[in-house]
Parts: C-alpha cells; sequence; structure tokens
C-alpha cells in the first residue's frame, strides 16, 4: 500500500515543495523514515503513531517507510507531522485520495492529535499559490498569516481528526479569508512618540534627517541623556510601510518564529535591540540550520545597538557586509543562504567607560589611554560607513520639567515622507536605488553636484577633520538628503555645513 501527500519547507526564506511518500508492507512492526530528516524529523515517528491512535484510528504493526523528497535537501522541523500521518491514514485507506492531491499540509501533531503552529506559513503559502496546488491545510493558529497571500485557499484545521474529516468530505471548513489591506490600515500604529522626548530638539532633526535618507546613526553621550528613549521612537518617523515591505517582512519573521500569528502581518516598522552580548551568528544569521539573525528581521525597519563598544569586536565587524550590500550571505559546506538586511543602523555609546567625558556636571574618572583604549573598540572602517554622528548632552532640569511641548511623530513623518518622494521620483529608472543613503560613488558625482563655495566649504572641512574617502561620501549623501527636506534642487553652503556637523564625532576629531 502507497500513499503520496504533500507537506512544504523553506530554505532560507524560499520555501519549496517536499513530497511524502508512505509505504507499508505486511511484515513485522518497523517504522524508518528516509530523505535527510534531521533529529525533530525522526522524532515525529512517536507523535505520529499517538495522534493517529489518539484520534480515534486504528495503526496496524506493519512496516512502514516514510520517504521526504527530494532525498537530498535536509529536512528539519516538526510541520511534517500532519502530512506523515495523513500519509499513512491514506495508505491504510482512511482518507480520500482524490481529494488529497489538491492540498500542501503542515503541522505540528501534539500526542492527543491537536495540532500545534508551524514556522513558515506565509512563505509557504506564497510557495503553494505558485505551485500546481490549490490549497493549504494547517494549523489554525497559523491561517490568519497564511492567508494573507488571498489567492491560496487556507483551510484551518485544530486536529488530525478535522483534517481526515476535511478529506473525506464529512467536515465543511470554511477557508480563512482576510482583508489584507484592512489589517494592515488597522495595525499602522506605533506605540511610542516623539511628543515625549524633551528637549535634545538637535538630536531630533538628526534623526529627521537619518529617516528621510535612510542613513545610519551613531549617538555619543553620557547616561541618562535620552540615547535610548530617541531610538526606540525613531521608527515612528519613518515613512510608513508599503504593502510588498510589510510581506517581505513578514516572511522573514515568519521562518525565524517570532511572527505574531494574531496580527498575520508585520504592519509597523521593525524595532530589534539585541544585547551586547549577542554572538555573530545570532545577529547576522547562521547556526547548524541557518536562521535569520537580527540584521534581517530588523529588514524595512530598526537596528538598535546600544553600548555599542561593548559588543565584541568580531560581532561589530560582521556588520560590515549587511551595511554595505543591504543582505547577508551564509555559506556552508552543502548551500550558501542569502537573506535580505536592509536596515537604518542606530548605534549609542558613552564618550568615555565612566560616561561622564562630555558631562559638565559630572567629572571623568577616566584616563586619556583609557579612552583611547574603549574608543578603538569601534574600528575606523565601521564608523565610516555611519553617515551621522551626533553628540547627545546630558538634559537640564528647565528641559525636563518644561510644560512645552515638542512635534509629533506624525508631523516629522510628513517631512520625512515628503523628502522620501523626491529621492523616489529622482531614482525612478535606477534599480536597487531607494534613497539617499543608497547611492554609490557615481550617483553622487552626478547628483551631488556642488558650487564654487560649497566645494571649499568641503575640503577644508575633509583637511581639517582628516576625513576618508567613504567618509567624504558620506557627507554628500547626508547634504542631499537635507536639501530634500528644505524641497531644494541644489546643495546650498547651508545643507553642506549641517552635513559637515554631523561628521564632528568623526574618529580623529574626537580623540583629539
Amino acid at each position: 500500500m502507497l500513499a503520496r501527500v504533500y507537506s512544504s519547507s523553506v530554505l532560507g526564506i524560499d520555501p519549496y515543495i517536499v513530497e511524502v511518500e508512505v509505504n507499508i508492507e505486511y511484515q513485522a512492526f518497523r517504522y524508518t523514515t528516509v530523505g535527510l530528516p534531521e533529529a525533530a524529523v525522526r522524532e515525529s515517528k512517536e507523535r505520529v503513531i499517538s495522534a493517529i491512535k489518539n484520534s480515534g484510528f486504528r495503526f496496524p504493526p506493519k512496516n512502514y517507510t516514510v520517504n521526504l523528497a527530494p532525498a537530498d535537501v535536509k529536512k528539519e522541523g516538526s510541520a511534517f507531522d500532519l502530512a506523515i500521518a495523513v500519509g499513512i491514514l491514506a495508505a491504510l485507506g482512511y482518507v480520500d485520495y482524490q481529494k488529497l492531491q489538491k492540498f500542501v499540509m503542515l503541522g505540528e501533531l501534539a500526542l492527543d492529535g491537536t495540532l500545534r503552529d508551524v514556522k513558515g506559513a506565509l512563505p509557504i503559502s506564497v510557495g503553494v499559490r505558485e505551485s500546481e496546488y490549490g490549497g493549504l491545510i494547517l494549523p489554525a493558529q497559523n491561517a490568519r498569516e497564511a492567508a494573507i497571500t488571498n489567492d491560496v485557499e487556507v483551510i484551518p484545521v485544530h486536529n488530525l481528526l478535522e483534517a481526515v474529516q476535511f478529506l473525506n468530505n464529512q467536515l465543511d471548513i470554511p477557508p480563512m479569508v482576510v482583508d489584507v489591506e484592512a489589517l494592515f490600515a488597522e495595525k499602522q500604529n506605533y506605540a511610542l512618540d516623539f511628543l515625549d522626548v524633551k528637549g535634545q530638539s538637535h538630536v531630533k532633526r538628526a534623526l529627521e534627517v537619518a529617516a528621510a535618507g535612510g542613513h545610519n546613526v551613531i549617538m555619543i553621550g553620557p547616561p541618562g541623556s535620552g540615547k535610548t528613549m530617541l531610538a526606540k521612537r525613531f521608527a515612528s518617523i519613518l515613512p510608513q510601510l508599503t504593502l510588498d515591505e510589510a510581506l517581505e517582512t513578514t516572511k522573514i519573521h515568519s521562518v525565524a518564529g517570532v511572527a505574531n500569528t494574531s496580527n498575520g502581518i508585520v504592519a509597523t516598522r521593525p524595532y530589534r535591540a539585541p544585547h551586547h552580548t549577542i554572538s555573530d551568528a545570532a545577529l547576522v544569521g547562521g547556526g547548524r540550520i541557518p536562521r535569520p539573525g537580527e540584521v534581517s528581521l530588523a529588514h524595512h525597519g530598526v537596528l538598535f545597538l546600544d553600548e555599542l563598544p561593548e559588543f565584541q569586536k568580531n560581532v561589530l565587524e560582521v556588520l560590515r557586509q549587511p551595511l554595505e550590500n543591504s543582505e547577508v550571505t551564509i555559506s556552508r559546506a552543502t548551500l550558501s543562504l542569502t537573506y535580505p538586511a536592509n536596515f537604518i543602523l542606530i548605534a549609542a555609546m558613552n564618550p568615555c567607560p565612566c560616561g561622564y567625558l562630555t558631562d559638565p556636571k559630572h567629572e571623568c574618572t577616566c584616563s586619556s589611554p583609557y579612552i583611547q583604549k574603549y574608543m578603538a573598540r569601534i574600528s575606523g572602517p565601521l564608523l565610516d560607513r555611519i553617515d551621522i554622528h551626533i553628540e547627545v548632552p546630558a538634559i537640564s532640569f528647565d528641559e525636563l520639567s518644561s510644560k512645552e511641548q515638542g512635534e509629533s511623530s506624525e508631523m516629522i513623518r510628513e517631512r520625512v515622507q515628503r523628502a522620501r518622494d523626491r529621492q523616489h521620483a529622482r531614482f525612478e529608472h535606477r534599480k536597487n536605488l531607494f534613497a539617499n543613503a543608497d547611492m554609490a560613488p557615481k550617483d553622487i558625482r552626478t547628483i551631488c553636484r556642488l558650487d564654487s563655495a560649497s566645494a571649499a566649504l568641503l575640503k577644508t572641512a575633509t583637511e581639517q577633520l582628516g576625513l576618508s574617502a567613504r567618509a567624504y561620501d558620506r557627507i554628500l549623501k547626508v547634504s542631499r538628503t537635507i536639501a530634500d527636506l528644505s524641497e531644494d534642487e541644489n546643495i546650498k553652503v547651508e545643507h553642506l555645513s549641517e552635513a559637515v556637523q554631523y561628521r564632528s564625532l568623526d574618529r580623529q576629531l574626537w580623540m583629539a
């Protein structure tokens, strides 16, 4: 007796169909799973057998062989449980074989036959939509997420028995339907707002420039000056996610197993703030079976690294590729995976180990060599990839007690959106170029042209600050963004002057 059912899995964030073949022979009891199964797949034997028995079906002692094809790709995770169980029941004659061929099935089985949610429901649903199969049977907890693709018949089931009854036309289960646009609009709200921030008007301005051009930022200031508070609210002034961006971001979160299945979609810009003890594999992705790291989970959003010098040096250095290429490539002996990682980096640090070097009210207790060693933890090449360096001073009592309210995130976001619209129009015919921060050197030469006064100012700043060639390009990019915020076609001296100020904490000047 042979039965064939279909399941699916993901490789990176790309789905692929897995053919589950079950063969039963009249021999002594034996249960074998082949097709490069990892430990969780091999352990499905106990879950599947218990689930079948506890769902009221007879499980005769025969020779069971389960094959997962393609056999040359490693299968991992518990999402194949439902397909294997249904395949066994089909081979035993409990399931209508004709309807079985129309659906892809996934879900983890509990010992009593109930289904638990699985990872990767959204990308798998996208893969089913592009395949020859008509629908997807999966745990009810994942149905809202999978139904976002709209063109797939998503059948939510709670247990193995429901799946069998549906396939045998004994139970009518309506497909899950989600109004994606209404759901997307409903969830596009941020809990935090720039209205909560007292003072720090120049820092808010720098963050507005960063949001408008997609620039990376480092904030340097004493403890309690508001660096973390500002960073947490930065996502709220970025342009709203488009639906395509939201779907791409949700796919990554789904594969990593951090998606909110009740929401179904990531509708706001992600904000990720890993601790400084994080490993390089956890930051950029990896592991024995590669998974997306924090930089990919921050795709289309914000990655906040607090206490930047406290991160391991090797961890910071692996940031170079995603900062430069907006993607991460993880290579193994048998495969190479690429995850998207287009994020804005917001970094924060103290000016010295004790934190009070620039605080007028507290005395710094750090020696000069100690400060130099502390600053040296951040390499020059990494610092060059950060467009905006801004000093965040301690907040005075008058600022804290002031009843005057600043601008809301919505007001700032409107200006940011207008600046982004100008950039989209400018880069309309350029592939993979959406914001000023993405400009290559050849784009800078044609788009960021300077008049004689601006060129003289930039020459003086470059010589005095000892800026690298990359820092020179960064200044031009930031000045172009400032001009876009001012709705000016050309870069003026005042735009360039402001951009130069955002490099005032560049390495050589700061150490001097």
